[in-house]
C-alpha cells in the first residue's frame, strides 16, 4: 500500500481483464469525461509534475455506467481513468476502463480494459453507493482549496486516513451521513496533499462545484495560509 501523496501505487487486489472498451456502448460518456479532465488539466488539478509528490501523477475522473438505480452496492458500474494515465497529456478510450464490482470489506476491485483501474477506485465506489444521484465524480489536487477547506465550508476527511484504501472509502461515506457533504458535493482528503474530490449528477455539476471552489479560494474566501 503506498503512503505518497500522488496516485501511482494501487493498494487493493484488481481482477482486472485486458480487453478494449466498446466505442459505441461507452464512447459518449468518456468524451465528456475527457473534455472535463482537459480543464482540470489545464488548471493544474491533473497532471504529472516532477517538482511535486516526488514526480507521481496525480488525479482522475470516472462516470457511472448504466442507469440509474437498479444495481446493489458493490456492483454500481463506472467508467475510470487507468490508473498512470494521470501524466498523459491526451487521452482515449483506451486510457480508461470499466469497474464492475467493488468490495470495500475486501479491499477488491473487478474491471476490464486496456488499463488497470485508477488507484483511486474505491473511493470513488463509494460515492457512487453512499450518494444515489451521483453520476460523476472528479478527484483533483488544488492547495489553494486544501488549505482553506474548513474555511470554505468543504467537509474533510480525518488526516490519519490514508487515499487509496478501504479506510478513505469509509471515511467518505461516514463525512455523506455526518457532515454537509450530501449539500456541498465537494470534500477535502485531509491525510492526502492537495486532495479534493467533487461529485455531482453531470460533469458540468461536478466541474463547476470544483472550479467555483477554486475561484473562491484564489479569491481569498479561505483567508490567510
Amino acid at each position: 500500500m503506498s503512503a505518497r501523496s500522488g496516485e501511482g501505487v494501487i493498494g487493493f487486489e484488481v481482477l482486472h481483464q485486458t480487453r478494449s472498451l466498446e466505442d459505441r456502448v461507452h464512447g459518449e460518456s468518456i468524451r465528456v469525461l475527457v473534455a472535463w479532465r482537459e480543464v482540470l488539466a489545464r488548471l493544474g488539478l491533473i497532471g504529472r509534475d516532477p517538482a511535486r509528490y516526488e514526480g507521481f501523477g496525480y488525479g482522475n475522473v470516472s462516470a457511472r455506467a448504466g442507469p440509474m438505480g437498479g444495481a446493489g452496492r458493490g456492483q454500481r458500474r463506472f467508467l475510470v481513468t487507468g490508473s498512470q494515465t494521470a501524466g498523459r497529456r491526451d487521452v482515449t478510450l483506451a486510457d480508461f476502463c470499466l469497474v464492475e464490482r467493488y468490495d470495500i470489506a475486501r479491499n477488491q476491485v473487478t474491471s476490464h480494459g486496456l488499463v488497470p483501474p485508477s488507484s483511486e477506485s474505491l473511493t470513488h465506489g463509494a460515492i457512487y453507493d453512499i450518494a444515489p444521484a451521483a453520476r460523476v465524480v472528479l478527484h483533483g489536487h488544488a492547495p489553494e482549496i486544501w488549505r482553506h477547506a474548513r474555511a470554505l465550508g468543504i467537509p474533510v476527511t480525518r488526516p490519519e486516513v490514508r487515499n487509496g484504501t478501504p479506510g478513505m472509502a469509509l471515511e467518505v461515506q461516514r463525512l455523506y451521513r455526518q457532515s454537509a457533504l450530501s449539500s456541498t458535493g465537494m470534500l477535502a482528503m485531509g491525510g492526502h496533499e492537495d486532495g479534493v474530490i467533487a461529485f455531482g449528477h453531470t460533469a458540468e455539476e461536478a466541474g463547476g462545484t470544483l472550479v467555483r471552489h477554486l475561484a473562491r479560494a484564489l479569491g481569498g474566501a479561505g483567508g490567510p495560509s
